[in-house]
């Protein structure tokens, strides 16, 4: 489908493509000059506009979502990089189609649920984290063959480039990630999340940064910044926005806790395949460095997440509930990126 929904006014652009365009060509605007510029009927068609991609992202329109999670990856741009000249973060208008698209995403994730399922958390802290470990080993997920058969066993070189390039909107920016979660925090959650951040600043040395490290995969594999925004899928796009999403904003900060611990424990056994992977494949020591010291130091983050992060906070039924659904929304975000990479085991 390449057209908006009968609801769209004609005087609303006319594809999805054409409303990202329009959004983004605002974003390297003075926020001042944004807000006067529009407004009136052109405010209200644009914002109609992005309701309606909603709307069909929503009813399961494949480019819709597509252009949603593009658009809202985008918008984080202004939010995660520097920028080399003017920008709208601060456009009233700009953080009112931030925030439809991100209550639509919030709607859309929520769904996944299973109906009850965050009403079977214990109470006592011990036995929910081991509830919370519970729901990722049983979920197809965990284990999922996308790593243990296809990237093991039968990634060519061009697969494994390809992998990186969806991996990176996550990995690529993950102290950021912990830079913004942890606002806010005190005690041993918060000296958890620093040390985890002094870890990926590589405990002070510029050559071991986890970033640093990250990007060497792309010197291998010659990955150009305008083909790396090209070639992620909808649902790379989405685990990125999640990821942002739910650190930037304190009322989240549990989803969060639950989000990022999650993946942290799910990527030991992954990177063992990926780093399988790349020696069967002969490919530069040099790019696997990353994979290789996260074997090991996920390990421990994750134990130390679930021990200071998890436990002290899982005494409130409102951080246990909310740890729970953001430990759901990365199960199942994950499956359906990895099902997308590997369409024959999806269900």
């Amino acid at each position: 489908m390449q057209t908006l929904n009968e609801s769209t006014s004609v005087q609303q652009p006319k594809t999805y493509a054409q409303i990202v365009d329009e959004v983004s060509s605002w974003l390297p605007r003075n926020p001042a000059e944004l807000d006067k510029a529009v407004t009136g009927a052109e405010r209200d068609a644009i914002l109609d506009a992005i309701r309606s991609l909603n709307d069909d992202a929503r009813l399961g329109d494949s480019e819709a979502f597509y252009a949603q999670q593009r658009l809202l990856a985008r918008i984080y741009g202004l939010h995660t990089l520097i920028p080399e000249g003017p920008s709208a973060e601060g456009s009233v208008l700009l953080h009112t189609i931030t925030r439809l698209l991100e209550e639509a995403t919030i709607e859309a994730e929520d769904g996944y649920i299973e109906p009850g399922l965050i009403d079977q958390a214990p109470a006592e802290p011990a036995a929910y984290l081991s509830w919370l470990k519970k729901l990722a080993r049983e979920h197809r997920v965990y284990k999922h063959p996308y790593y243990r058969e296809f990237i093991r066993d039968e990634a060519t070189s061009a697969d494994l480039r390809t992998y990186v390039m969806q991996e990176s909107v996550v990995d690529g920016r993950f102290d950021d990630l912990l830079a913004m979660m942890q606002v806010g925090t005190s005690g041993a959650a918060k000296m958890e999340i620093a040390q985890n951040f002094w870890d990926e600043m590589g405990n002070g040395k510029p050559e071991e940064v986890h970033t640093h490290l990250f990007n060497k995969i792309f010197e291998v594999f010659e990955i150009p910044a305008d083909e790396l925004e090209r070639s992620l899928t909808a649902n790379a796009l989405l685990s990125g926005n999640l990821a942002v999403l739910l650190c930037r904003y304190r009322q989240y900060y549990p989803e969060a806790v639950g989000f990022l611990g999650m993946t942290e424990w799910l990527v030991p056994d992954r990177f063992v395949q990926v780093v399988h992977a790349w020696e069967r494949l002969g490919l530069p020591d040099i790019g696997i460095v990353y994979h290789r010291l996260h074997i090991t130091v996920d390990s421990q983050h994750a134990a130390g997440w679930f021990h200071n992060v998890v436990i002290p906070a899982a005494e409130s039924e409102h951080m246990r509930r909310a740890i729970a659904r953001g430990t759901l929304w990365r199960l199942n975000s994950s499956a359906r990126y990895l099902d997308e990479r590997m369409p024959a085991v999806a269900v």
